[in-house]
């Protein structure tokens, strides 16, 4: 069964709002807690399955819609939704988590990159595919962060469909960020209540697997999905990088990303989201600029907006580092 495309959207925000509203009435009792700890920037125990109804929208609109790789999709999605809600309740080993993430995404790539794409380039998605899975989870964990960056990120993606003439991708890309939105409402600070690993994890994915159906379908160049969703991959990774030289375990929660450190510096959970928020919206609408009007030359724009974080970047770490001087206690 197929509905029209316009209607894909509607779909999702409607089931989306259905799931989330039972979240937070009848089901309430039954989710995960975030219990707020020396990590955390909440101070207030959330309940954290908001992902649920995120991804309830999202794979019923790809059950319905005409996507032509939704069959290697919706499965791979549907072992992410069910393990990271396991985690969400059961705190599984980030071994198990990262083998379940890797096999997901070996199962994506080689099954359809390798005909498109070619063998070599398939076997390199694999880990670019993990990572991607991974940052999106990393950047949830501010009251409004992670809804607002999935509908900004994938409505690029949708513009970017739409321009080279792909409806049917444009039309799926338009069904995650109505779900997102849904989302954000109950989302926004104070938030009612967190995606969790339900929701952030899948959403990776999806940025990255839609990212390289685009490439290998010749929709959008390779360096737009990477452009669209710089903020995020930028933040996590040099945050993360940072951890492993100072010999710190990456994989453990903390509060030391650039969005975390906004949010303590001052600026709260709204306005720091809002300034991600034009970030992320002038990288995809530079995006689409040079998708449409220099489409060989996406390596400066990405070039010029890593200048951009690079000072921005600068910029906090000063601020932090007078901030520290100041409050040692409240610093770590």
């Amino acid at each position: 069964m197929t509905l029209p495309l316009w209607l894909l959207p509607v779909v999702s925000a409607l089931l989306s709002a259905g799931v989330l509203a039972w979240l937070l009435g009848a089901g309430r009792e039954r989710m995960a807690v975030d219990l707020p700890n020396e990590r955390s920037l909440h101070t207030r125990p959330v309940p954290r399955s908001g992902g649920l109804a995120v991804m309830a929208g999202i794979l019923s609109a790809l059950l319905l819609s005409e996507l032509p790789e939704r069959w290697v999709l919706l499965p791979a999605l549907a072992v992410l939704v069910g393990i990271s809600l396991l985690d969400d309740f059961r705190n599984l080993s980030a071994f198990l988590r990262f083998a379940i993430h890797g096999l997901v995404a070996a199962t994506f790539a080689f099954l359809l990159l390798p005909e498109r794409l070619g063998w070599p380039v398939a076997v390199f998605a694999v880990p670019v595919i993990v990572w991607m899975t991974n940052l999106f989870n990393f950047m949830d964990g501010s009251d409004g962060l992670a809804g607002g960056m999935a509908a900004i990120g994938f409505a690029t993606l949708a513009a970017a469909a739409t321009i080279a003439g792909d409806a049917v991708m444009a039309a799926f890309c338009l069904a995650i960020v109505a779900a997102s939105l849904v989302f954000l409402r109950a989302n926004w600070h104070p938030a009612r209540i967190f995606m969790g690993d339900g929701g952030s994890v899948p959403l990776g994915f999806a940025a990255a697997a839609l990212g390289l159906i685009g490439v290998s379908r010749g929709i959008w160049p390779a360096w737009l999905p990477v452009l669209a969703f710089s903020m995020f991959i930028v933040d996590a990774t040099v945050t993360l990088a940072h951890r492993g030289l100072r010999g710190e375990k990456v994989w453990q929660a903390h509060r030391t990303h650039y969005y975390q450190r906004m949010v303590r510096l001052g600026l709260g959970h709204a306005r720091t989201a809002k300034l991600c928020y034009v970030a992320m919206a002038g990288s995809g609408f530079s995006a689409l600029l040079g998708m449409v009007l220099f489409p060989r030359f996406g390596g400066g724009l990405l070039a010029c907006w890593l200048v951009i974080y690079a000072v921005a970047a600068r910029q906090i770490d000063l601020q932090w580092q007078r901030f520290a001087a100041k409050n040692p206690e409240s610093a770590r």
